[in-house]
C-alpha cells in the first residue's frame, strides 16, 4: 500500500505466525463453549474463487472472530466440493484429467486465496469430497438409506440435460434449463436411483426450533409445495377399476363434468375404446415429446377422449374420461376431476371441446343462474350441490370429505410439489453408486466392510449418454456379496449434491478410518450454531442436507433431527450495477485486488458495500475510501499518544465515545451488519485524531486499544500487527472482546437546532436533562436567534424535546 503502511509484509507475517501457533485449532473433545461456525464449501474449479465466495467467508469469518473474543471455543473448518459436473466439465474444457486438475486448484484456492483472506479457517480438519477416506463414508449414507427404504431404483421420467449428457434433480432445472449450463432440458423415460425425500415432506416443513431468514422458509415451503384436499375415487363404468383424483376443492365435486387422465396414466391403455385408440395413442406419442414445463405453460390446452366414462360419486353422473398433456403422471395422482365453471385451465379445456360448465359456487345464492363468461374462481356459497347447496365453499369442502369418507369414496389428503431427489448420473467423476446386481438374489448392496467402492482412472471419460463407468468390464464385473455367484455393478455415479450434503459431520472426525465420525463430538457440536452460504441453494443443498441429517437421526446416526440452529445467507453482489456474469464478463476475483490492496482492505471493503443479508454493488472507485482509512488508521497508532495539553473535557468526552463505539461496533456485527461497524470505526478515527491533544496519555491508549480490538474481527491482520505495537499480548485475537457500561451511554448533553419563523437560525448545546423553561431562555439567549428577531417579541415557542426550537415572531 505504502511505504508506511507496508501490507503485504504484514499480512504473511501474521499468516506464517497463526500457522505456527496453530491459533485456529480447537480441542473438540474439551470445548467448553462450543461453537460451529460453517461456510458453504467450495468447488475447486479452475476460476478460482470469486467475490460471492470472499463476501460468505469474510462476513461469516467476521461474525466467529467476534464469538471467538466473546469465550467461545470457535469451530470453523473449510474443505472442498471436488466431485460433480462441474469440476468434470473444466477438466473437459482444458483437456486435463480431472483426477490431475483438481488437487492443483484445490492447492490455488487453499494456499494462494483463501489463507490470503485472513479467515479463521482450522485447516487440520479440511475435507476434499474425491479423497477415498471421504466418499467410502457418502457411500456408507446410501448403503444406510437403501436397507432403510429410502434409496431405490425406478424407470421414470426424468430431465436430461443435452449439454451434460445426463439426467438432473427437479431442483437442478431452472426455467426449464440445466441451473449449470443453462441448456434447455428434455425428457427421457429411464431407470434411476432416487432418495425418497418426500416421505419427509411435512418434517421438512417443519420450521420450529431453527433461526432461519424468513425468505429462505418461503422458498422451501413453497418448493415442497403442500396442498391439502382430498383423494376421491371415481369408478370407470364398465370395468373393475377406479380413478383416483387429488382435488383441493372437493366442494366442488357437483360441478364435475368430465376426468382428465395424464398421458402417461397405466389406465389409459385399459379403458381407450377400440374406436379412440389411434387417436390417443397418437396424442400420448406426442406428449412424450414436450417437457413439462411446455405441458404446464403451453398456449392451449389440448386432449383427446378415451370413449370411456366415470361415475360421479356425489351424483352418480357418467362423465367422460379425456386425456390431455396438462395433467402430469408424477404431480398428484396423475388425474384430476375437471370443473371447468371454477378452474381456467378446465374452462379453456372445456370451451375448445364442447364439454359440459356447470356453476356450483356463486357468490350469493341469488346468482346462482348467473352467466359465466369465464371460471369463477372467488368465494361464495354451494349451488346445485344436492344437500351441500347453501354451505359456504369452506365448510361444505369439509362436509363433502367426511360424506365420501363414510361411503368409502374418498378421504381427506395432502399432496406436494415435492419429488423425490434423483441422484443418479452418468457422468464418470463422482462416487460409484456401492450396489450390485445379481441375476439370482436380485438388487444387494456392497457390503460395508468393502468401501470404499474406488472410482477406477479412466482415460476417455467424456460422457456420451450413457455411464463411462459401463465401458469398464473390470470395473462392471462382480461377485454377489450374497451367493458369491457372478454379478455387475452398478455404473452411474451419485449427484455431488448428496457429498455436500453431510461434509459438516466430517469435519468434526477427519482423523477416524473406522467411523464417519464420532457420536460424543457430534452430540457435543451438532447442531450447527450458525450456518453462512449464498440463496442460490435454498432449495437444494439446504434442502438436501435437512433431509439426509433428519434420516441418519431416524436411522440413530445423529443425536439431533435439524442440522442446523441458525442459516445467515447473503444478498447479491453486482458490479457497477449489473449482475455478475460470465457472459458479461463482469465476475469479480479477489486475487487482482488483494495483490494491490492487501486482503485485509478487500475485506473491510465486500463488508462495507451494505448489509450483508442483503448485498451490494461492487465499484473500483469504492474501495479507495477504505485503503485510506486502513492507513489513517495505521498512521495514527503507529505515531503513537500526542504530545500536547489534556483537557480533562476532552478525556471525558473521549471514553464516553469508547463506550458507545464498543456497544456500536458490538450490535452491527451481532447482526450482521458490518458496514455499519466499519462505517462506526471510521467516525471515531476522524474524532480522535481531530482531539488527540486534548486527551491524557491513558486515555488516548485506551481509546487506541479498543479501536485495535473491535477492528480485529474486520480486519485481523492489520489488526494484529498494531496491536503487538501498542504492547499488547499475542494474540488479538484471543483478548477478551470490550464490554460497555451502559450508564455511560445516556447522553449528558444535547445539540438542538432553533428555527425561528421556519428557518434554523443557530444550534445550541444543553444538558440533556433540561426541563422547557431552561431549554427556552438558551434558545433565546443566543446571538444568532436575538438577531433573526430583530427586536420582535415571540408570540409562540414550541419545544420538541430533545428535537427542535420553533420561535414564532
Amino acid at each position: 500500500m505504502t511505504d508506511r503502511y507496508p501490507v503485504h509484509d504484514i499480512e504473511a507475517k501474521w499468516r506464517r505466525r497463526w500457522e505456527e501457533t496453530a491459533i485456529y485449532r480447537v480441542d473438540l473433545d474439551h470445548a467448553g463453549r462450543p461453537f460451529y461456525n460453517l461456510m458453504e464449501f467450495p468447488y475447486p474449479s479452475g476460476e478460482g474463487l470469486h467475490v460471492g465466495h470472499v463476501y460468505t467467508y469474510c462476513g461469516a469469518d467476521a461474525f466467529g472472530r467476534l464469538r471467538r473474543m466473546q469465550g467461545y471455543d470457535v469451530f470453523q473448518p473449510m474443505g472442498f466440493d471436488a466431485f460433480g459436473i462441474h469440476s468434470e466439465n473444466y477438466a473437459l474444457k482444458v483437456g486435463v484429467h480431472p483426477a490431475q486438475l483438481v488437487p492443483v486448484n484445490i492447492d490455488r484456492f487453499r494456499e494462494e486465496q483463501l489463507k490470503r483472506l485472513g479467515c479463521q479457517f482450522d485447516w487440520s480438519r479440511e475435507v476434499d469430497t474425491t479423497d477415498p477416506g471421504y466418499y467410502k463414508w457418502t457411500q456408507w449414507i446410501f448403503i444406510q438409506l437403501f436397507k432403510a427404504g429410502l434409496a431405490y431404483r425406478a424407470e421414470a421420467p426424468v430431465n436430461w440435460c443435452p449439454q451434460d449428457q445426463t439426467v438432473l434433480a427437479n431442483e437442478q432445472v431452472i426455467d426449464g434449463r440445466c441451473e449449470r449450463c443453462d441448456s434447455p432440458i428434455e425428457q427421457k423415460v429411464m431407470r434411476q436411483w432416487f432418495f425418497r425425500i418426500t416421505a419427509y415432506a411435512d418434517r421438512l416443513l417443519d420450521f420450529n426450533g431453527v433461526d432461519f431468514p424468513e425468505a429462505s422458509i418461503k422458498r422451501q415451503t413453497a418448493w415442497i409445495g403442500r396442498s391439502e384436499g382430498a383423494e376421491i375415487e371415481f369408478p370407470v363404468d364398465g370395468y373393475a377399476a377406479s380413478i383416483v383424483v387429488f382435488t383441493t376443492r372437493p366442494d366442488t365435486i357437483y360441478g364435475a363434468t368430465f376426468v382428465v387422465l395424464a398421458p402417461e396414466h397405466p389406465l389409459v391403455a385399459a379403458i381407450t375404446a377400440v374406436e379412440q385408440r389411434r387417436a390417443v395413442e397418437s396424442y400420448v406419442e406426442q406428449s412424450q415429446r414436450k417437457l413439462e414445463r411446455e405441458r404446464l405453460i403451453g398456449a392451449e390446452k389440448t386432449g383427446v377422449f378415451t370413449g370411456a366414462y366415470a361415475i360421479n360419486p356425489v351424483n352418480n353422473q357418467r362423465i367422460p374420461i379425456w386425456i390431455a398433456d396438462y395433467v402430469l403422471a408424477r404431480y398428484g395422482t396423475g388425474a384430476i376431476m375437471a370443473v371447468p365453471a371454477h378452474d381456467e385451465r378446465d374452462f379453456e379445456f372445456a370451451r375448445r371441446y364442447d364439454l359440459p360448465i356447470r356453476r356450483v359456487i356463486a357468490p350469493r345464492l341469488e346468482e346462482a343462474d348467473a352467466p359465466l363468461k369465464e371460471a369463477y374462481v372467488e368465494p361464495g356459497v354451494l349451488v346445485d350441490s344436492g344437500p351441500f347447496s347453501g354451505m359456504p365453499h369452506q365448510e361444505a369442502a369439509r362436509a363433502i370429505t367426511a360424506w365420501l369418507e363414510e361411503r368409502g369414496a374418498g378421504k381427506a389428503a395432502a399432496t406436494y410439489r415435492l419429488r423425490d431427489w434423483l441422484i443418479s448420473r452418468q457422468r464418470y467423476w463422482g462416487p460409484p453408486i456401492p450396489i450390485v446386481y445379481c441375476d439370482r438374489c436380485g438388487t444387494q448392496p456392497v457390503p460395508e466392510d468393502q468401501l470404499p467402492v474406488l472410482l477406477p482412472p479412466l482415460e476417455q471419460f467424456r460422457p456420451m449418454g450413457t455411464s463411462p463407468l459401463a465401458a469398464v468390464p473390470e470395473f462392471v464385473n462382480t461377485t454377489c456379496p450374497q451367493c458369491a455367484g457372478p454379478a455387475r455393478r452398478e455404473t452411474d455415479v451419485s449427484d455431488n449434491f448428496l457429498d455436500s450434503a453431510w461434509y459438516f459431520l466430517r469435519y468434526t472426525s477427519t482423523e477416524y478410518d473406522d467411523r464417519p465420525w464420532d457420536q460424543e463430538r457430534v452430540r457435543r457440536w451438532l447442531p450447527i450454531d450458525q450456518y453462512a452460504g449464498g440463496p442460490e441453494h435454498t432449495t437444494m443443498h439446504h434442502l438436501y442436507a435437512r433431509f439426509i441429517y433428519k434420516a441418519l437421526y431416524d436411522l440413530g446416526h445423529v443425536p439431533t433431527d435439524e442440522p442446523f440452529k441458525r442459516l445467515r445467507l447473503h444478498g447479491m453482489i453486482t458490479k457497477d450495477g449489473a449482475k455478475m456474469s460470465k457472459s458479461r464478463g463482469n465476475v469479480v476475483t479477489p486475487d487482482a485486488y488483494t495483490a494491490q490492496y492487501g486482503a485485509d482492505i478487500f475485506r473491510m471493503y465486500m463488508l462495507f458495500l451494505g448489509p450483508w443479508q442483503e448485498g451490494g454493488d461492487f465499484t473500483d472507485a469504492g474501495i479507495s475510501g477504505v485503503a485510506r482509512f486502513a492507513v489513517r488508521l495505521w498512521d495514527f497508532i503507529t505515531s503513537g499518544p500526542p504530545s500536547g495539553h489534556p483537557e480533562p473535557d476532552v478525556s471525558e468526552e473521549a471514553e464516553r465515545r469508547r463506550q458507545r463505539l464498543i456497544a456500536r461496533v458490538t450490535e452491527s456485527i451481532e447482526e450482521l451488519r458490518f458496514h455499519v461497524a466499519i462505517a462506526a470505526l471510521m467516525e471515531e478515527l476522524n474524532w480522535l485524531r481531530d482531539n488527540a491533544a486534548g486527551q491524557t496519555e491513558q486515555q488516548w491508549r485506551r481509546s487506541a486499544q479498543t479501536l485495535v480490538l473491535l477492528l480485529a474481527p474486520l480486519a485481523p491482520h492489520l489488526a494484529e500487527e498494531l496491536w503487538e505495537r501498542l504492547g499488547g499480548a499475542y494474540s488479538v485475537h484471543q483478548q477478551p472482546w470490550p464490554i460497555w457500561d451502559p450508564a455511560m451511554l445516556e447522553e449528558t448533553t444535547i445539540e438542538i437546532p432553533i428555527q425561528v419563523n421556519g428557518r434554523v437560525r443557530d444550534r445550541i448545546t444543553i444538558p440533556a436533562t433540561a426541563d422547557r423553561d431552561a431549554v427556552i431562555n438558551a434558545a433565546l439567549a443566543s446571538e444568532r436567534v436575538r438577531s433573526a428577531l430583530e427586536g420582535a417579541t415571540p408570540t409562540r415557542v414550541v419545544v420538541v424535546p430533545g428535537k427542535i426550537i420553533n420561535i414564532v415572531a
